[in-house]
């Protein structure tokens, strides 16, 4: 059964965004304004750049909907790139001056490998698609999946847990002030849950079937993400079993339960009807205002790196990209489990699955 998969394109300042979202089933209600209240929290978050203010990003249906649902086809979206007219005339709003090439690499930026493996001599040819820009069409078809797993019964809602080290709303922005005053940039932890999930999402036996590699290939996708972990992992690894195995119980009426939640909902490769828990840590973005060294990949002589309109922090907007990406993997493992070319086929198949499993198992 193939499931559902996505590809995008589009540069961060071309005409458009676009994607297509494949393999979802016919009969899903369509929301575009939650699709776009969802592009409009990509947007949003503190320490956020001037690009956002030009941008006001709204999705556009070109195929796969009729009538506000679902056909079973193929769904294009697109997202216009309100900033392409100062690309064309090679000066954006910001001052950068995009039609001189851009030679300078940014360290811990795709420039400079982009640049060689393609054979470019502007590095504009790799930044303009390795942008997080790219995320709009991300979350777009993340927004769809997120109505398809509503009928489902799934939810998926996350947070940021810290920025740059730092927990609690005034010390972050705080820490994002200073860092923009220094010309510098900030990273940070965000956290996605998942809860409605059935147990028995992914398999223990082919490691391409297992959902926590899933998902974490999906976060680790995601633009400057540099480390996932399912549940309590890295704390997890510091202690004795006993410690961290999520004992099972059983209450009075049959229903298979656990106290703790250690295991992030995942265990053996498959959900175990516990919420699933996905933290990312998101390194600091590498444009600054004030530049590190780098070279010149055509005279080969020491500079200083080029300057693009950028964030102070984007980890607001990561996690609303890692909701996105999980809906994306969700969804395609229940279409991939229960199959269905309409809607309804699938909740039948669901319930009868959750019926199953809980006459039997508990769970």
């Amino acid at each position: 059964m193939s499931g559902v998969s996505f590809i995008s394109g589009g540069e961060s300042h071309g005409k458009r965004l676009t994607c297509i979202l494949q393999g979802l089933p016919a009969g899903i209600k369509i929301s575009g304004e939650f699709v776009n209240g969802e592009l409009k929290r990509r947007q949003s978050g503190y320490g956020r750049g001037g690009r956002m203010k030009i941008e006001s990003d709204k999705v556009e249906f070109v195929s796969g909907v009729r009538f506000g649902e679902t056909l079973g086809s193929p769904i294009t979206l697109s997202v216009e790139n309100k900033d392409w007219i100062n690309w064309e005339k090679k000066m954006s709003a910001g001052g950068e001056k995009f039609g001189e090439p851009v030679t300078n690499a940014r360290p811990g930026h795709a420039d400079l490998t982009g640049a060689a493996k393609y054979s470019r001599s502007d590095v504009r040819d790799i930044l303009e698609r390795s942008s997080a820009r790219e995320t709009t069409m991300r979350v777009a078809a993340g927004a769809v999946c997120k109505i398809f797993l509503k009928n489902c019964g799934i939810e998926i809602s996350g947070k940021v847990l810290s920025v740059g080290g730092v927990a609690g709303e005034e010390d972050i922005k705080n820490k994002i002030d200073s860092a923009k005053a220094a010309g510098d940039s900030l990273g940070g932890i965000f956290e996605v849950e998942i809860t409605g999930v059935p147990a028995g999402l992914g398999s223990h036996i082919q490691w391409t079937e297992k959902l926590d590699a899933a998902l974490a290939a999906a976060f680790m996708s995601i633009q400057a993400i540099k480390g996932v972990e399912i549940g309590d992992a890295f704390e997890n690894a510091k202690k004795f079993g006993s410690e961290v195995h999520d004992e099972i119980f059983i209450d009075g009426d049959k229903k298979i339960f656990r106290k703790t939640n250690r295991a992030g909902g995942i265990e053996g490769g498959m959900s175990n009807g516990e919420p699933i828990i996905i933290r990312a840590a998101m390194k600091p973005i590498p444009t600054l205002m004030k530049p590190l060294q780098t070279v010149d990949i055509l005279t080969h002589f020491p500079t200083t790196a080029s300057k693009e309109r950028s964030d102070t922090c984007a980890i607001e907007a990561a996690e609303v990209v890692g909701e996105s990406m999980a809906a994306i993997v969700i969804s395609d493992k229940i279409v991939k489990k229960f199959g269905g070319d309409a809607l309804s086929d699938t909740l039948a198949n669901l319930k009868n699955y959750r019926e199953r499993i809980f006459n039997g198992y508990g769970i």
